[in-house]
């Protein structure tokens, strides 16, 4: 059987207010295509189908006219998706019943039986060869959350211990049912302990304070592949090759500039895994720095204005962002900026502003709360301004702030 493994598609995601539907629908008109070229069996989806818990009913539109498109290329495929921690797990799951119907299974919550254990049945899904015989067994688990995963006593790291636990005991009940000749196989949206992360990882991730990592060796080495989800870069994780994150689809930031994105397909015949394949995504829109090494304002206005006209297509041109280098504030830089870009073939999204700073490092300010009251509004506000600017404030600035007090202490009185 041959799987393709993807997350992270965030559906409906902005990049600095700019709407990407149209490098969502070219990357999902492309997966189309690779459904049926490399005529795949499964499509996993591990998570983050939406960026937002609410999407908008057009983002839904676009999710579900993609399944009936894959379902009409492949009429034999076989789709499994899980809730991510952007995803809305009810609001996921809630066609799960017609969906099923079309070999769509769509796992966004951990539900309990009337005794209060966990549905393991739920959790573990079938996946059946052109015959119509039982060929795999996937473990679907979704984004966790507390109360999802079972309670450890006495640990000292609980979503560790407790996330470990859930695996260890899905895993048991997909075992039972196991006959020869089947194979395992497990989704999860998480975060691992020695996955590379990028810049936009280390925005949203870690959430617990590092707490949360998962080492590898929480997922059976039986199991033949782990298809995961939450980190946005492709890649394996540990020794075993058993274990992958697929990576979003298109770039969350411009710290992917040099980035190839990619979907993992991989082949599964007599409990062995094969032909492990990085299909590479076409790029859609491009990510450009201009300058590539932050310079100061007159020089990068100069580069700027070598940037090519705009085209007719300007809704799809490159996302630009601009790092310039000031001595200090400057109030109309963003309007500067645009008044360079009118009419160029780039949209902005981003101004990467830094400071030279002579010292070589950033000057800590942390106060005493008892010394706090002793302190002058004038002389924090020259403190934090040196350590913004690495250098004091203009008198005319100084002049203006102690305007502002002044006219708060009249009000005052």
């Amino acid at each position: 059987m041959k799987i393709l493994h993807t997350a992270d598609w965030h559906l409906g995601q902005t990049f600095y207010e700019h709407d990407r539907t149209f490098e969502h629908q070219q990357f999902l008109n492309w997966l189309i295509g690779v459904l049926k070229e490399h005529q795949i069996d499964v499509l996993i989806i591990s998570g983050d189908v939406f960026d937002l818990s609410n999407p908008a009913a057009s983002t839904v539109k676009l999710f579900y006219t993609f399944l009936n498109n894959a379902i009409k290329t492949r009429p034999d495929l076989q789709i499994i998706v899980t809730a991510g921690n952007h995803d809305s797990a009810t609001r996921l799951e809630s066609p799960k019943p017609l969906l099923e119907s079309s070999n769509i299974h769509i796992i966004g919550t951990i539900d309990r039986n009337t005794d209060g254990s966990i549905d393991f049945d739920k959790l573990v899904i079938p996946i059946k060869n052109k015959q119509s015989e039982i060929e795999l067994w996937c473990i679907a688990i979704p984004f966790l959350r507390m109360g999802d995963y079972p309670v450890i006593a006495g640990t000292t790291a609980p979503y560790i211990d407790g996330v470990t636990a859930l695996y260890e005991m899905v895993y048991e009940y997909a075992l039972a049912k196991k006959q020869p000749g089947q194979a395992i196989l497990a989704l999860g949206h998480l975060h691992t302990l020695d996955a590379e992360i990028s810049e936009h990882d280390k925005h949203e991730r870690p959430i617990m304070g590092g707490v949360e990592f998962i080492p590898a060796s929480a997922f059976d080495e039986s199991i033949i592949y782990v298809a995961l989800g939450h980190i946005h870069k492709a890649q394996r994780i540990g020794n075993k090759g058993n274990i992958y994150y697929s990576g979003s689809p298109i770039p969350m930031s411009f710290s992917e500039l040099n980035y190839n994105h990619k979907v993992i397909v991989f082949e599964v015949k007599d409990e062995k895994l094969s032909n492990i394949q990085f299909l590479e995504i076409p790029v859609t829109t491009v990510l450009l720095r201009v300058p590539t090494v932050s310079k100061p304002l007159t020089e990068v206005l100069q580069e700027l204005s070598k940037l090519p006209e705009a085209g007719e297509d300007i809704e799809h041109s490159p996302y630009l962002e601009v790092r310039v280098l000031l001595d200090g504030p400057e109030p109309a830089l963003r309007h500067k900026i645009e008044s360079v870009l009118d009419n160029k073939h780039v949209r902005l999204a981003k101004i990467d502003v830094k400071y030279p700073n002579p010292n070589g490092n950033e000057e800590v300010i942390a106060v005493n709360n008892n010394k706090l009251p002793e302190l002058k509004p004038v002389d924090v506000f020259n403190k934090i301004f040196k350590s913004r600017f690495n250098t004091a404030p203009p008198d005319d600035l100084l002049k203006m702030f102690n305007q502002v007090l002044q006219e708060i202490d009249n009000n005052q009185d």
